[in-house]
This record gives structure tokens, C-alpha cells and sequence, in this order.
């Protein structure tokens, strides 16, 4: 269970530095996104707000960009520092779980307007990509 957790909390604090990063407006990175393009429906819901529906991890990991808050199914993130390098952002975020709270390094490489990875330096074969979700 705690690595789900850490995968979680990791998953959110990669799309702080999107909603946040240098020279990107914040509301280009703010929605919903989803690890497969197909699934946006069957992760979240919109009632008055987006939020994920009970099963969301049975068809992949997601998390909600909103102005400077991620939201994931276990983790909340604000993040502390960015460092842009081409077109990675390395990022390092403050993360709470209902029971933790801790600092979390990450990549990030947008690619396009509704595509990002999360990158894995050294170890490419885990680096993982994320879309965009257009919800009604």
C-alpha cells in the first residue's frame, strides 16, 4: 500500500509544476488528466466540480489540475520550487495524504497542449505519459 501511496502522491505533484511552471499560464495546464485517453469518463465525474469517481484506480491514474492545487484520489500537493531546464521542469513539491505530509522531486515534459510525461531520469522505461480529459 505505501507504494501506491508514493505513485500517487508523485502522479499529483507532477501536474503542480504544469499548472505552475515558467512561462506557462496557469490555466493552459488546469483540468483533469488521465494516464489512458479512453478511461477520462470511467476515472471522474462533474457534479458542481470534477472530482473521481469510487473505482477511478481500476482503470488507471489521474489526478485534477485546479489554479495552483492538484488534487489525486489520496494526495493534495502545493509546490515549493521549479527549476526549468529546456523543456523539462524539475520540481519539488510539498505533498499531504490524510495521514503524511512530504517533499517529492519530479520531472515533467509537456508535449502539446493536451499531452505530458512524467519523466523518470535514468531509468526511461518507466516515464509515464498523461492526457488531457475533455469532460461534458
Amino acid at each position: 500500500m505505501g507504494t501506491i501511496r508514493a505513485t500517487a502522491v508523485m502522479l499529483v505533484v507532477a501536474a503542480i509544476g504544469l499548472a505552475c511552471g515558467p512561462g506557462a499560464r496557469a490555466f493552459e495546464f488546469q483540468g483533469v488528466w488521465a494516464s489512458q485517453q479512453d478511461a477520462c469518463g470511467k476515472m471522474f465525474k462533474r457534479d458542481r466540480r470534477v472530482s473521481f469517481v469510487k473505482n477511478a484506480d481500476d482503470y488507471g491514474s489521474g489526478f485534477i489540475v485546479e489554479a495552483n492545487r492538484i488534487r489525486g484520489r489520496i494526495a493534495t500537493c502545493t509546490i515549493k520550487s521549479r527549476k526549468q531546464d529546456g523543456a523539462v521542469l524539475h520540481l519539488i513539491a510539498a505533498c499531504s495524504t490524510d495521514i503524511a505530509l512530504q517533499d517529492v522531486q519530479f520531472s515533467i515534459k509537456p508535449e502539446g497542449d493536451d499531452k505530458i510525461v512524467r519523466l523518470y531520469p535514468g531509468v526511461p522505461e518507466l516515464d509515464r505519459p498523461y492526457y488531457r480529459c475533455a469532460l461534458p
